[in-house]
């Protein structure tokens, strides 16, 4: 069997010199169909390595649960990749950050009061433990000891600029060999003397993560990493949006110079992004550094392959790169061509308040519950109350995470949104005994830094005039099903907030992508899957469908907007839309 290792200076396979030119590219974030495309146009560009992470909460959503079908099937992925020639990494956290919901670790794991993520505590480790024990058998025999493609696992992620518990990190090293993993494992942190130091365990190999000024960084890695190969982890090729933002890109010219730089310093490197793929559903992550910043639906992070498998101007300017330091396929992909173009004009509409009501049932509660209390972990929640005296008043909150859209018999009254530190609202009652409303959105669970794990939902009391709110009926609303929703004819005036639907015809499946702008907030669905979050805040305009989501003849949309629209209808369109780039 092959053997890897690492050696004085080189990553050794079968006793040979590698340099690893790798790329990421996250299956959970790829419609599986199209996981062989994106791994053909990797080996084109000159990859020989496949790089992804592992979310835990994507594979277990559920305490007990475990999941590896469609595309969750991780081992399909791998051997995928073996096919197509290339080796793989593998970084299973459990803790990975990559933009994704709580940083990939489980609602029902960070939400438990007696857990202490990230740390030794015992808790937290048995369930690493039993996520391992799920794990591990899957990707053991896919070690490139054992004839598969996996050459190295990681250990956490930057753990160095959470904490600096080595007897944890060493607790997960041990657990993984334990678990069969016998090739090389590794830490990666920020190429940072500080993170390096508290991210690193004695015996197993450093790897740094930045996107600019190789040198510099290298230096810095190679003070804590006195021998062994030099790696960066993470060359960050791109950036992630975030709603109400810009559009993140960086200049081809420069991208290449420096993954030139690293490369000619006899590095080995994994872009990240190679592909970014799609925050599709409710799987977006966030930050919160004093303000809350979810982050938008597209994960296209400007890398050399868009989120709709076409190669970049990056794509090609990388390849030319990577050519010079190692042999590249003379086959180059063919370019994709426009998507097509087509109006589809809303058929059907449901008002919001009365479709929702009909998608869970209600419970009780003498005090207004998060999500989390009541295992509901992404999604909506719809409270319900009734306000004793007429006339005007003021509701306040402790925290809304995230947003909440406030209506009085059924009249909307305000909205509160987190990002705006909003916590009051004046309300009117026409009636003594009139509904109150609050539907609250979880718009992408804090994945870096202290709040991860935090709830969601209304925290602390719901004061109206300063005396607590009490009697409340909630509604949990993951809207994994909308076959609750009745839909009756479209009528004017235009739509308004609700469920409105449409069906369009094709006459091959095909990817589309779907002009958003004219619409306020929501989400869509096309045959079913949700394709993720909409806002006119932007920058995102478009959001895109995969074409193995849809099929020759007739598919149907369905769109919750929460706000209004000044449309009748939606419109297909050939091209991608992911917002305007700043000019300097």
């Amino acid at each position: 069997m092959p053997t890897f290792a690492i050696g004085e200076r080189d990553f050794l396979l079968d006793g040979e010199p590698l340099q690893i030119i790798s790329g990421t590219l996250h299956y959970f974030r790829v419609h599986p169909d199209q996981w062989a495309d994106r791994l053909r146009k990797a080996r084109l560009m000159g990859l020989n390595t496949i790089e992804t992470y592992v979310a835990w909460n994507a594979h277990a959503p559920r305490r007990g649960e475990f999941h590896t079908d469609g595309q969750l099937d991780l081992p399909r992925f791998l051997r995928l990749a073996a096919e197509e020639g290339l080796h793989a990494i593998v970084r299973p956290g459990p803790y990975i950050c990559a933009e994704w919901s709580n940083g990939g670790l489980p609602a029902w794991l960070t939400g438990d009061p007696d857990v202490r993520p990230r740390s030794s505590e015992p808790n937290y480790l048995a369930a690493v433990g039993d996520y391992f024990g799920h794990l591990l058998p899957l990707l053991a025999p896919l070690q490139v000891t054992r004839g598969g493609p996996v050459l190295a696992v990681q250990v956490e992620n930057e753990y160095g600029a959470y904490g600096d518990d080595t007897g944890y990190l060493r607790t997960l090293a041990d657990a993984l060999r334990q678990g069969g993993i016998e090739v090389p494992l590794f830490t990666s942190d920020q190429a940072d003397d500080t993170m390096l130091a508290r991210g690193g365990v004695p015996g197993l190999l450093r790897t740094a993560n930045f996107g600019s000024r190789a040198a510099e960084r290298l230096a810095v890695l190679r003070r804590h990493q006195p021998t062994g190969p030099l790696m960066c982890m993470e060359f960050w090729d791109g950036w992630f949006d975030r709603w109400g933002g810009p559009h993140h890109t960086t200049p081809v010219e420069e991208a290449a110079r420096a993954l030139d730089e690293l490369l000619a310093a006899g590095a080995s490197v994994n872009l990240y992004m190679f592909h970014g793929g799609t925050n599709a559903g409710f799987t977006n992550g966030a930050n919160d550094k004093g303000v809350y910043e979810p982050t938008v639906t597209s994960y296209d992070y400007d890398a050399p392959l868009s989120e709709w498998g076409e190669p970049t101007a990056k794509y090609a300017a990388f390849r030319d790169v990577i050519a010079r330091y190692a042999k590249v396929p003379a086959e180059t992909p063919e370019p994709a061509p426009p998507a097509p173009r087509l109006h589809v004009p809303v058929s059907g509409s449901a008002p919001l308040l009365a479709a929702l009501g009909r998608l869970g049932a209600a419970e009780r509660h003498q005090d207004a519950p998060t999500m989390d209390d009541l295992g509901h972990y992404q999604g909506f929640l719809l409270y319900r109350t009734r306000l004793a005296a007429e006339g005007e008043a003021v509701l306040s909150v402790g925290e809304v995470r995230d947003r909440a859209q406030v209506f009085v018999d059924g009249a909307a009254a305000g909205v509160l949104n987190r990002d705006f530190h909003d916590t009051t609202l004046a309300v009117a009652a026409p009636r003594p005994g009139a509904v109150l409303e609050i539907l609250v959105e979880d718009q992408g669970r804090v994945n870096y830094g202290a709040r991860i794990g935090e709830p969601k939902g209304l925290i602390g009391p719901v004061l109206l005039d300063g005396a607590p709110l009490r009697g409340w009926e909630v509604v949990r609303l993951p809207l994994d099903d909308l076959s609750g929703v009745e839909f009756g004819p479209a009528r004017a005036p235009l739509p308004r907030a609700g469920f409105h639907e449409g069906t369009f015809d094709l006459e091959e499946a095909a990817d589309l992508h779907l002009d958003t702008s004219g619409w306020g907030k929501g989400q869509v669905w096309v045959n079913g899957v949700n394709l993720g979050r909409y806002w006119r805040r932007g920058p995102q305009r478009t959001l895109y469908v995969p074409a193995p989501v849809v099929r020759a003849g007739s598919n149907r949309l369905v769109v919750l907007e929460l706000e209004s629209s000044a449309r009748s209808g939606w419109d297909f369109v050939p091209a991608a839309d992911l917002g305007p780039v700043p000019v300097d």
